[in-house]
């Protein structure tokens, strides 16, 4: 799928808000003096701005589709049902 500008858009949109709530909720990680602290909120800073690619450029999917793909489940594992968005 190409990116296109509103698709970049709402990726940064999704990461900005995502992050602002992850920032204020766990601001003592990411200025601990445990670098396996720090590393692990850096860590979770990452998976936010992939799920926030995600939910960005999967908007043709529906909400079941998205979530196997966030969570890292193979399209070969999705069954016809899901790829069909499980509707009739």
């Amino acid at each position: 799928m190409a990116k296109t500008d509103d698709t970049i858009e709402n990726r940064v949109f999704l990461f900005e808000s995502l992050a602002r709530s992850y920032v204020a909720a766990s601001s003592e990680l990411l200025s601990s003096e445990d670098p396996a602290a720090r590393e692990r909120a850096r860590r979770a800073l990452a998976e936010l701005a992939y799920v926030s690619c995600v939910v960005a450029d999967t908007g043709y999917m529906s909400p079941e589709q998205v979530r196997e793909r966030v969570l890292g489940i193979a399209e070969a594992d999705i069954s016809p049902k899901s790829k069909s968005g499980g509707r009739s």
